[in-house]
């Protein structure tokens, strides 16, 4: 039975510009695949609504769960809640339960809750809060979309709140072999390997280390013995 499958939208011009580097797909990867559901998709967006409107849409449709990150903070180019309300047909206000939860925190902190701040509880109205045990402000579920903030140390709070809730599938195994040959020799006995193994990934990435160029040849499966066999295979011929 084939795993459940899942995308992610990075939502925000920072990412786009080059200012700031995104290191939440590469977390939000490594977590699905330890509880095999395999993210099969990231797209990046601009801060533009209908852009963010359509690709929600589209991923919400095509996979069983979708994360975002980015745009749920306190300004006004925080746009990502008004679109996920709009692009699921909700009404979107500050919603009690979320404001009680930012209310608490900023009474702990001594700091005013002003305007800016009360944004971040404005919430469509049948999503589920998502936790932020690290600056409380919540992210949210609207369907099988999960709305996190973009910040890594929140975003991976708010997934591990979240990956107890989902269920997985076979976690992937993965195994490499890293060959001193370059591509053009090892394409052959790889391709057949591949042929010969549908059910596994296997790819190819080069390298040069100390003057010398080869590839690590990593193989991926559901299926260890199997995932054993096919490096095995591949370092008789490339020992």
């Amino acid at each position: 039975m084939a795993n459940p499958t899942a995308a992610m939208l990075v939502i925000g011009d920072e990412i786009l510009s080059g200012r700031t580097r995104d290191a939440n797909m590469h977390h939000l990867a490594g977590q699905l695949t330890e509880i095999g559901i395999n993210l099969a998709e990231v797209r990046v967006v601009g801060d533009v609504p209908e852009v963010i409107i359509s690709a929600v849409r589209a991923l919400a449709q095509q996979y069983d769960t979708v994360f975002t990150s980015g745009g749920i903070g306190p300004t006004h180019d925080d746009i990502t809640a008004d679109c996920m309300a709009q692009a699921f047909e909700q009404t979107i206000d500050v919603r009690a339960d979320a404001r009680a939860l930012l209310q608490a925190h900023y009474d702990k902190s001594g700091v005013e809750m002003n305007a800016a701040r009360l944004r971040m509880a404005r919430i469509p109205a049948d999503a589920a809060l998502i936790e932020n045990p690290v600056s409380a402000a919540p992210g949210f579920t609207i369907r099988n979309v999960h709305v996190l903030a973009g910040v890594p140390s929140v975003f991976q709070a708010m997934v591990a709140s979240i990956l107890p809730t989902l269920t997985g599938g076979a976690p992937l195994i993965s195994k490499s072999h890293a060959i001193y040959r370059g591509e053009g020799d090892i394409a052959g006995p790889l391709g057949a390997l591949a042929q010969a193994n549908p059910e596994l990934s296997i790819g190819s990435y080069p390298f040069q280390r100390d003057g010398r160029y080869g590839a690590n040849v990593v193989i991926r499966g559901q299926d260890a013995a199997a995932v054993d066999a096919a490096i095995a295979e591949i370092a008789a011929v490339f020992p």
